[in-house]
């Protein structure tokens, strides 16, 4: 929890920066970006979303228009913007975007000529956010930094590990869930042994869960013996309503706030920000 401080209410040393990660894609990464980002700007964090995507479908779910992404995570990573320069508003009050798209196919031949520093493009950009932040009045600072990565383990995702303090992993309740997240592991911990030390696990996240398919309660079983109590309590239902927010161009607590997947997410996001409230007391 190095450097960080929540910036409700008060002046923060850092946000708190959270690599949202699977390499198995369709488990829900996108989705827990963008939809946990609302939830935490309901609550009162300030909250900045950072596609480092190619698709870049966190930017489209918020309502980013491919005009609109003047400057994008690609200009961060090769240094020409910083992480300000880049930031857009979105339709939620307190939640934030740094888009992302197609550039970012070529990131690993533009950053061909400096593999020494290659991994460390995201993290020098976050400490540069942290010593603007500083500069800057209090009620402007990020609380969150919620980096959603790509389904595959790149540069992109190696530089988003880099950079964060924690890694949140969804997993989708389906029969090959447990399919890769071993190596997963593997890669969080040669990433603490040799890049970022303070990297941990945030947390498990199960979602797409159907408790009328008995599939889904197993498949919630093997997650929980397996990663213990790092898995949090809360579940994202599958839910239509899920599915269909982003092709409107909106979080889903703003396409129904009433529905199940919506409720899911806000309780998540409690769920977090008490479990770090636990964490920075212990």
């Amino acid at each position: 929890m190095a450097g960080y401080v929540s910036g409700a209410g008060g002046a923060s040393a850092g946000p708190r920066v959270v690599a949202i990660a699977n390499q198995k894609g369709g488990v829900g990464k996108t989705t827990t970006a963008i939809n946990l980002g609302t939830a935490l700007a309901a609550v009162g964090e300030r909250v900045l979303v950072l596609d480092l995507d190619s698709q870049g479908n966190a930017s489209t779910g918020l309502g980013i228009d491919q005009e609109s992404r003047f400057k994008t995570s690609f200009d961060i990573l090769t240094g020409a913007a910083s992480i300000l320069d880049t930031v857009l508003k979105t339709a939620v009050p307190n939640l934030f975007v740094v888009p992302a798209n197609s550039d970012l196919v070529g990131i690993d031949t533009a950053l061909a000529g400096d593999p020494q520093t290659r991994p460390f493009k995201l993290r020098d950009a976050v400490t540069a956010l942290v010593g603007q932040q500083r500069n800057r009045p209090a009620d402007t600072h990020f609380s969150y930094v919620l980096i959603d990565c790509p389904p595959s383990l790149n540069v992109l995702t190696l530089n988003a590990m880099t950079a964060a303090h924690a890694v949140l992993v969804p997993v989708q309740c389906e029969f090959f869930a447990l399919e890769g997240i071993s190596q997963l592991k593997d890669s969080i911990e040669q990433i603490r042994a040799s890049l970022n030390p303070r990297l941990e696990i945030q947390g498990v996240v199960l979602t797409m869960h159907d408790q009328r398919v008995s599939l889904s309660r197993e498949v919630a079983a093997n997650v929980r013996a397996f990663f213990g109590p790092k898995v949090y309590e809360t579940v994202i239902p599958r839910n239509t309503r899920v599915a269909e927010a982003p092709s409107h161009g909106k979080p889903l607590l703003l396409y129904d706030y009433d529905c199940a997947g919506s409720q899911a997410y806000i309780r998540l996001a409690t769920e977090i920000i008490e479990r770090e409230k636990r964490f920075k007391a212990a």
